[in-house]
């Protein structure tokens, strides 16, 4: 399965549009988003409609919560996890395995020295980070979608070889 991570898209529509068309022709299974979308129209109006899998959100800390919580519950494809997220997703090489995700980097860094998650993805920074933990956790900020103070970027990971990488927008 191939999972696609965003964070911080700030309701950068043009990049918003343009990593959406990359990830269809990618043919990307999944999404989840490291929370800031901004307006909760994002989600009902350009992130659904145009994204075919499951989508999973965290809040961010520029959203309104109690307008993104409601866009949410119409949409049947969008799960709203709330201040954090976790999944248990198949990995051909490991079995299953459980992520987290998140917003904030202490957040992030707490879930990921726990020691329940294979990855743990999160936000905020807008800096794209991936640092493997002592306990082999991995640590993954995916950057800025929106492009702002960096470059857009994202994550993809695939589930049939354990791999990750960081994707710059613009090289697209």
């Amino acid at each position: 399965m191939k999972i696609a991570i965003i964070s911080d898209s700030h309701d950068n529509i043009p990049n918003i549009e343009k990593f959406l068309a990359w990830a269809k022709i990618n043919q990307i299974e999944m999404l989840i988003h490291c929370g800031d979308i901004a307006a909760p129209a994002m989600v009902s109006k350009l992130l659904a409609p145009n994204f075919s899998g499951p989508i999973h959100l965290v809040h961010g800390n520029v959203s309104d919560r109690a307008a993104l919580a409601e866009v949410c519950r119409s949409l049947t494809q969008v799960k709203l996890h709330g201040d954090q997220g976790e999944l248990m997703i198949d990995s051909e090489r490991s079995g299953k395995i459980k992520i987290a995700f998140c917003h904030f980097p202490e957040t992030a860094r707490a879930l990921a020295a726990s020691g329940q998650y294979a990855l743990v993805f999160y936000g905020h920074s807008h800096k794209p980070w991936l640092e493997t933990l002592a306990n082999h956790c991995q640590l993954i900020n995916p950057g800025t979608l929106g492009g702002l103070f960096q470059k857009p970027t994202f994550a993809v990971y695939d589930s049939t070889d354990d791999n990750l990488v960081l994707k710059i927008l613009e090289d697209l």
